[in-house]
């Protein structure tokens, strides 16, 4: 039986292992361990690959929301909206920052967040919003920012997924004041570890993120306000360029297996394949398919050596770190019905056609 993970990261390493292990040599022959020059041209890199002016390198992904929340000056007793179909992070950098995370629905076709609900949860409390750009596309931004300039709010994307992707021709970072990734491993651009980054085109903003990474200093010794330890370790900062010359071809290579694995589904009724919103330009950090009986489905598959997953089953606002919130199952049904039909199917730009059709195979038998 040939084992398919949900991820290849070993694939992906062949492929840079030379440059990293060059860079790797560098850095420590200069000894230049932290805030090296590495760092900086990682930076330099990955602004210019979105179409931002800066990148702030961080420690992961969390901080990266968290230090852009507190860049653009969310401070406690303050609320901001965050759909509740997301990864745990994203609520909890807005809670680290001090703030409440208020929870909306998630739309049922692209399971990004409602826009439409968003003014209703609305208060004289709320700052902000955090969209996040899930699994691989951005969410529906343009009337997003209607809502957000009409009511007088900051936009802080969540962009742990969407490394690459864009919308109109638009990449993250630039529907709002700052956007936030993640550079975990098994992300479309990962690292050999925790790290992550901003991307903003505002001045004051990235000025502000890197007093706050750095202790909340910009001078050596010098702390004129409270900052954090969280800095883009220069090791990783040489595996994240070596992998960023591959990126827009492991993106492209993602697509091309997306549409195979649509049409190896196109013929089963009982499965939903994704859908991309009109003006994206999807990346497929992640290709998420419905299906009923899902966890059995998953442990017929488990079975069969296709090592399938679930992003995510509990949403956020079920969850006991925010069990004070008040939120009850059935608040937000749209996320909570999708929580248990779906599927993360296997996906790296590596995968071949003749693994994905095992896992269609596979699929059509655990349906059965």
């Amino acid at each position: 039986m040939n084992r398919i993970p949900l991820v290849d990261l070993g694939a992906q390493h062949r492929q840079v292992a030379d440059d990293v292990a060059r860079g790797f040599a560098r850095v420590l022959e200069n000894t230049s361990f932290i805030d090296g020059a590495d760092v900086r041209q990682f930076e330099e890199s990955f602004a210019s690959f979105v179409g931002a002016r800066h990148c702030v390198g961080v420690a992961n992904g969390t901080d990266a929301l968290e230090l852009a929340l507190r860049a653009v000056g969310i401070r406690p007793g303050d609320e901001v909206i965050v759909p509740a179909n997301t990864f745990i992070a994203s609520a909890l950098a807005i809670a680290r920052a001090g703030a409440t995370p208020v929870f909306v629905d998630s739309d049922p076709v692209y399971h990004l967040i409602d826009v439409p609900k968003v003014a209703e949860r609305i208060t004289r409390r709320t700052r902000a919003i955090m969209p996040v750009h899930l699994y691989g596309q951005i969410a529906p931004m343009e009337v997003l920012q209607e809502v957000a300039r009409s009511n007088d709010l900051i936009v802080i994307e969540d962009a742990a997924q969407a490394q690459g992707a864009r919308r109109n021709g638009q990449g993250i970072g630039a529907f709002g004041h700052a956007a936030g990734t993640s550079f975990y491993p098994g992300k479309n651009l990962g690292a050999y570890g925790d790290a992550g980054g901003v991307v903003t085109n505002a001045d004051p903003v990235a000025k502000q993120l890197r007093a706050l990474r750095n202790y909340g200093s910009e001078v050596k010794y010098h702390h004129p306000e409270t900052g954090f330890n969280s800095r883009l370790d220069t090791l990783q900062a040489v595996v994240l360029q070596a992998k960023l010359a591959y990126l827009a071809r492991w993106n492209d290579e993602r697509r091309a297996a997306a549409a195979r694995y649509d049409q190896f589904l196109a013929d089963m009724a009982d499965v939903s394949v994704p859908s991309t919103l009109a003006g994206n330009e999807h990346i497929y950090h992640l290709y998420v398919v419905r299906v009923p009986r899902r966890d059995d489905v998953l442990r017929k598959l488990h079975a069969a050596g296709i090592f399938a997953g679930i992003h995510y089953p509990v949403p956020v606002h079920l969850q006991g770190a925010f069990r004070h919130l008040g939120y009850k199952e059935g608040d937000f049904p749209v996320a909570e019905q999708a929580a248990s039909e779906i599927l993360s199917l296997p996906l790296f730009a590596e995968i071949t056609p003749d693994q994905q059709e095992q896992v269609a195979v596979a699929l059509r038998e655990a349906l059965r």
